[in-house]
């Protein structure tokens, strides 16, 4: 019988790469190569940082006492990507018993009136396959709120598909729409799975940076590149990492355009509760862009629950199609019981909405005005429950160098943003945390920043 051993951490701490690099590594290999690949082609120095990269590299099996060898094996289209960085941070956190504000789930747990609505769903017997387009309840409950948003009234039945998390959606939109080939834009730094799924579509990438402090959209840079060849615009606001949210203004220039050049809008809009200093736009909502935008949600970030992955994509029913020939062939259908729950939790008064914000703001104030007072340089976060600094003054070369002095040294845990960019050299001095905790975490993390963080 052969027998297969494999190190449980090795498929979670690595995003794949070319069997080759694989073989290549041991504990010699820094940390920056392992979070960033495209850095090694500088000769900048990297950090060491070799209890990270220990990991077994190769699955061994045992045949009648003979060990062989087996390569790591993946498709050439994610060759480049390793295990996400929120993964990789999470692990890190564990180990070094860190403070975790870099990976944006809360600590703390969901509302219980949409917990309870859970339990009673599965003690009613709403456990087997759900409708693959979601729950009738659900895509009614998500119509009405997307007209108390929006304006926009939408069919429940024709336009709304629920996928397993926002994630999901936005996979099934990309791989439903877009074909191999197919221009497309998104706004650095972007959500990493962006970049993953446009890559898995045969997309061609095309990337425009959005820089500190306001990271406003460089309109004419936008103008130069959208073109007759451009398929879509991956947009997400309020902004992951950087906390921004886009203005009428500059939503109106992206919409003219895409009416021009008649362009496609993925719109993720994962945050818009938590737009904290200005009014969340949804970009369906203006002039001649229902019709070709798809709207992407998500249950997690504004009820505290994202293990549930629930998710969904409003679109057009000529859009919807392609959204659902996709996600019928990845999950077909998602939780029954928890669609059940979420219909519950979109139906909360407008109340809950105003206590969650509030809160956010609170916990906003604390990591901001902390991270102010260990001498980080901190740009404004509008929306989102990110903050993003520039380390720099605390003389470490690159954002990756700093994490990993942060996590083994200090004991709390950000994310390096130069993985958010197609350039990661356009992120080397930036780091993301998150104040999705509590109000405790958030103040011992700034206390131990204020003790053992030297400039």
């Amino acid at each position: 019988m052969r027998v297969y051993n494999t190190t449980c951490c090795t498929h979670s701490l690595f995003r794949f790469m070319p069997s080759s690099k694989l073989l290549g590594y041991s504990n010699s290999n820094n940390f920056h190569s392992v979070i960033s690949p495209s850095f090694s082609k500088t000769k900048t120095k990297t950090p060491k940082f070799s209890s990270f990269i220990s990991a077994t590299m190769s699955t061994v099996s045992t045949d009648k006492n003979q060990t062989h060898t087996h390569p790591l094996q993946v498709a050439k289209r994610l060759e480049k990507f390793k295990t996400t960085i929120f993964t990789q941070m999470s692990m890190l956190a564990i180990k070094h018993g860190a403070i975790n504000l870099g990976q944006g789930f809360p600590n703390f747990d969901g509302p219980d009136f949409v917990k309870e609505a859970a339990i009673q769903a599965i003690r009613d017997g709403n456990n087997q396959y759900a409708r693959g387009y979601g729950v009738p309840d659900l895509n009614i409950a998500i119509a009405e709120r997307f007209k108390k948003d929006t304006g926009l009234v939408v069919d429940p039945e024709k336009e709304i598909t629920v996928t397993s998390g926002c994630t999901e959606a936005i996979a099934a939109t990309v791989l439903g729409l877009i074909n191999p080939g197919d221009e497309v834009i998104v706004f650095a730094p972007f959500y990493d799975s962006y970049e993953a799924t446009l890559s898995m579509s045969g997309a061609n990438v095309k990337g425009i940076t959005l820089r500190p402090p306001d990271f406003a959209l460089p309109i004419q840079e936008l103008k130069s590149t959208i073109s007759k060849n451009t398929r879509a615009i991956l947009l997400n606001t309020p902004h992951n990492p950087t906390g921004k949210m886009f203005t009428r203004e500059e939503l109106n220039t992206i919409a003219s355009l895409c009416i021009e050049n008649d362009v496609l809008v993925f719109s993720d809009e994962v945050y818009d509760k938590l737009a904290f200093d200005m009014e969340h736009i949804s970009i369906a909502s203006l002039p001649g862009m229902f019709e070709r935008t798809v709207t992407m949600n998500s249950l997690g970030k504004t009820f505290s629950l994202t293990g549930w992955k629930i998710g969904w994509a409003i679109a057009p029913p000529h859009l919807t199609w392609g959204v659902r020939q996709a996600h019928a062939f990845l999950t077909f259908a998602t939780s029954n019981p928890m669609q059940w729950a979420a219909a519950v939790a979109l139906r909360a008064p407008d109340s809950y909405y105003t206590e969650l914000k509030r809160d956010y703001i609170e916990k906003r104030a604390i990591l901001v005005e902390g991270l102010k007072a260990v001498g980080f340089k901190v740009f404004p976060s509008t929306g989102t429950y990110f903050v993003v600094v520039d380390h720099t003054p605390f003389g470490h070369e690159n954002d990756v160098a700093f994490c990993e002095y942060l996590v083994k040294e200090v004991g709390v845990v950000a994310i390096p943003t130069s993985v958010f960019y197609l350039n990661p050299e356009d992120g080397k001095n930036l780091v993301r945390f998150t104040f999705c905790k509590d109000e405790g975490t958030l103040r011992a993390a700034v206390e131990r920043m204020k003790e053992k963080l030297r400039k």
